[in-house]
């Protein structure tokens, strides 16, 4: 079994808030990485850039889509040479999973278009859809997520969870807590919990058996918080009987959690999409490689790290402790970039239909599948596939659009919430104008292919492509 990315990390980093540094690095957007790395290149003078190294994207000989723009549409077809991912082909469109540069004449200039911001609610509400709950326990979900504030803390008690659940459904506490049990190991992990030492002690809950520190942590943060803040480290030690430096390292350890887990999504400008990883065709295999620009590239500053060992001992001192944590912090990129290479990866392998053939072939994907095929924590699937796009020739998506769930059809498969509706969107795009079809009659045709949805199912994915109902499309020819 692959190791998870926790126990990759211990064996580097032993599970220290440098741990966390390498976990926060994979949420951060590209953007953010880059505000983040250049606070530590103003800070540390241990670091640099490392501005000659080798381009992380070497162009290949690219193939186009069987059913990409060709001829005089296409421009210039990368099977004439190799694929600059800096120079977009024209086959590279555009679509509504994302956006890339574009200009619609000889007069206009290049936009960009912002990514969509995102929101607590609607990530954990995602993160819901692709879990594998009933309906029943769904509902109760969304019910606690619309009680979780923007801190990632639940408002009321279950109570008040259980009267907004009627009269269409009666859960006991205990059902209820199930549940909200599940959300608080989504991403951000704690997210959903009912005070501070429930937030850390789910976090704790996720390390390895052997983080140090972690069974004295566990200890202070479910029974002594309040007593940690009232009388400091030292006289909790004397207390419950603990060596001074057991409760440094537990207290270093509940330190480096976050108290406020919610905090880490949303808010912020809009940011412009950048792609992080290119997904191309080569030699009729889909392959990926981090787009350029996209994991900045760090190095250790030689000068100052021979100064080392020569310099006054207080000047040794911050030198050594300044090399530690540029080495950290460049491991940590290191890291994060065989994450979301690894993620994209495992992506394009389950999607290569929706690469091949658009929206009606892509497949139900949950996280879950991509956690347990690369062996890490779903949460940690979650960070990777938020704020991270993928460059296709259909168009630059971010990695959560490639998540849905998924319909059984009678042929044994199972088609995906994309592919419904596209299948839907052909079907009313083809329909009689004078009698559109209804979302029963759209029902019935999806079940005569194999697809058996409900017309609830239907009505709700029309709405979520902004389709109005039948009555409202009826038009004279």
């Amino acid at each position: 079994m692959k190791p998870t990315l926790q126990t990759r990390l211990g064996q580097q980093l032993s599970l220290t808030p440098q741990l966390r540094q390498a976990i926060r690095l994979l949420q951060l957007s590209a953007m953010e990485l880059e505000a983040e790395l250049n606070q530590a290149l103003e800070s540390n003078p241990l670091l640099e850039r490392e501005e000659d190294a080798e381009p992380v994207f070497t162009p290949p000989d690219g193939d186009r889509p069987a059913d990409a723009p060709s001829g005089e549409d296409a421009g210039d077809s990368p099977d004439s040479g190799d694929f600059d991912p800096g120079e977009q082909p024209d086959w590279f469109e555009a679509s509504a999973g994302g956006s890339e540069r574009r200009g619609n004449g000889e007069d206009d200039h290049d936009e960009t278009t912002p990514a969509a911001p995102v929101d607590l609610h609607d990530h954990l509400l995602w993160q819901l859809q692709l879990s594998h709950l009933g309906p029943r326990d769904i509902a109760i979900g969304q019910a606690l997520v619309e009680a979780i504030n923007d801190d990632g803390y639940l408002e009321g008690p279950l109570a008040d969870i259980q009267a907004a659940l009627l009269p269409e459904i009666t859960a006991s506490e205990a059902e209820i807590e199930t549940v909200l049990h599940i959300i608080q190991h989504f991403d951000p992990v704690g997210a959903g919990a009912r005070s501070l030492s429930e937030c850390l002690c789910v976090q704790l809950r996720l390390l390895s058996e052997d983080t140090p520190g972690l069974a004295l942590a566990r200890e202070v943060c479910s029974r002594h918080l309040d007593g940690l803040a009232r009388l400091g480290a030292g006289k909790l030690a004397a207390q419950l009987q603990q060596p001074a430096e057991a409760m440094d390292q537990a207290v270093a350890l509940l330190r480096s959690l976050d108290p406020k887990p919610g905090a880490q999504i949303g808010g912020g400008d809009a940011e412009y999409i950048a792609p992080d990883v290119i997904a191309y065709r080569q030699g009729g295999v889909w392959k990926v490689a981090l787009a350029p620009g996209s994991q900045p590239r760090l190095g250790i500053n030689r000068h100052y790290e021979r100064l080392i060992g020569k310099a006054s001992r207080e000047d040794d001192s911050y030198l050594r402790g300044q090399l530690q944590e540029a080495r950290w912090l460049i491991k940590s990129l290191e890291t994060r970039a065989d994450t979301l290479t690894r993620v994209a990866k495992a992506i394009v392998r389950q999607q290569s239909g929706f690469l091949d053939h658009g929206n009606v072939a892509m497949r139900p994907l949950t996280l879950r599948e991509v956690a347990e095929e690369l062996g890490l924590h779903e949460s940690t699937i979650s960070r990777a596939t938020t704020r991270k796009y993928l460059r296709t020739p259909r168009g630059t998506f971010e990695f959560k659009y490639f998540f849905s769930s998924g319909i059984a059809t009678e042929h044994g498969g199972a088609a995906s919430a994309t592919a419904i509706q596209a299948m839907l969107r052909k079907l009313i795009d083809a329909e009689n104008p004078r009698s559109p079809l209804s979302d029963q009659r759209l029902a019935e045709i999806l079940k005569g292919e194999g697809i058996p949805v409900a017309r609830r199912t239907v009505a709700k994915y029309r709405e979520a492509m902004n389709i109005s109902a039948s009555n409202e499309r009826q038009r004279l020819a």
